[in-house]
């Protein structure tokens, strides 16, 4: 049970670092001797030193010598190449620590097991599968990203109790609360891109920014087919990343890069190979029930979270209809009901209690 607590406090520290790690995964360490904390660290920020490298920066002077008595935890296994920083695997060798308990393995290919090596053979007892389900969802994108090669996609929308998404004239309409809408600021700022149609960005003319929360702007991406949308709109104002996919050019746009795909149905796969070149773990889609459709139709999904709330429109654009799904939890936000399902295909459950 001691080993359940330490990984899960492992957890909670590797959540406070969302959206600044990646493309790195949330890893959170703590050092336990004879049931006293010694030392916790978190990595805190893509290219600065790993979660074990400041839990050990931690230990105060007179705890050094208990280093080497200590039982190291993690939620993934260390590291055990050069990148950035200097491989963890190999520092919790040097520094003799007999146990390390890891709730997963890392799939990354330069780790994939190699230090969960490095530590067995310096003599290191070492224990896999604590929490494997909760430290699978907490690195979900990561794990995505280094398995089937693309970013984790989560579809989002908001529909009315009917069942609409939008008028039947496709104008704004407001369907959730201002608490939800804060919700949905905070988890952009968790998400490495966000993406649109060109539909959506012609009528709503959105920001695609987090502009209720604080924290990273994702990435924006709008499709604009034949580069259409006028210049003054929000995405072309400078203040976040922003990609034009379109049929015309490669190039740089008005504040936009401008990156030239093909309209058909490899559209959507070429796009997330894209994605997976530039590092981008993952991709919130917040377009239009066309957008979102082409998603679900194509099985390229994860994950989709949607909102319904008590307006009733009497007539109005359909919401989009999953396939596959199972749903993970629900819950009352203000008024709103949030409803999140998985995609049976996706093989990180949601094990309860923790941030999405």
């Amino acid at each position: 049970m001691q080993d359940v607590a330490y990984i899960k406090r492992c957890i909670e520290l590797a959540e406070l670092s969302k959206g600044y790690t990646a493309p790195n995964p949330m890893v959170g360490a703590v050092l336990v001797h004879e049931g006293r904390v010694i030392g916790e660290g978190r990595h805190e920020r893509y290219g600065e030193a790993h979660a074990e490298v400041n839990c050990l920066a931690s230990v105060k002077d007179e705890d050094r010598e208990l280093v080497s008595k200590s039982t190291m935890y993690v939620n993934l296994e260390p590291c055990a190449h050069y990148g950035k920083t200097p491989p963890c695997a190999v520092r919790l060798a040097e520094e003799k620590v007999k146990r390390v308990v890891i709730a997963n393995q890392d799939p990354f290919e330069k780790v994939g097991g190699r230090g969960i090596d490095i530590l067995k053979s310096a003599g290191a007892e070492v224990v896999t599968g604590v929490l494997e389900k909760e430290g699978a969802w907490l690195n979900r994108r990561f794990f995505c990203f280094h398995t089937k090669q693309r970013p984790y996609i989560i579809l989002k929308w908001a529909q009315t109790a009917r069942g609409f998404f939008a008028p039947a004239d496709r104008s704004s309409y407001k369907i959730t609360n201002r608490q939800s809408q804060q919700l949905l600021h905070k988890w952009r700022t968790g998400e490495a891109a966000i993406m649109v149609g060109y539909q959506t960005a012609l009528s709503d003319n959105p920001q695609l920014t987090a502009r209720l929360w604080e924290g990273k702007q994702p990435l924006r991406i709008v499709l604009d087919r034949k580069l259409q949308l006028p210049v003054g709109h929000h995405l072309f104002d400078g203040t976040a990343e922003t990609w034009v996919v379109n049929e015309q050019k490669d190039g740089e746009g008005i504040n936009s890069k401008l990156l030239q795909l093909s309209f058909d149905n490899r559209l959507l796969p070429q796009l997330m190979n894209e994605l997976y070149e530039a590092d981008k773990l993952s991709l919130i889609v917040e377009g239009g029930a066309q957008l979102l459709g082409s998603f679900i139709d194509q099985g390229l999904w994860d994950e989709a979270r949607v909102f319904t709330g008590h307006d009733n429109l009497e007539e109005g654009v359909r919401a989009p209809a999953l396939q596959n799904e199972r749903v993970a939890f629900e819950t009352n936000i203000g008024g709103d009901q949030l409803r999140v399902y998985t995609n049976r295909n996706n093989p990180f459950s949601y094990p309860g209690n923790m941030e999405l």
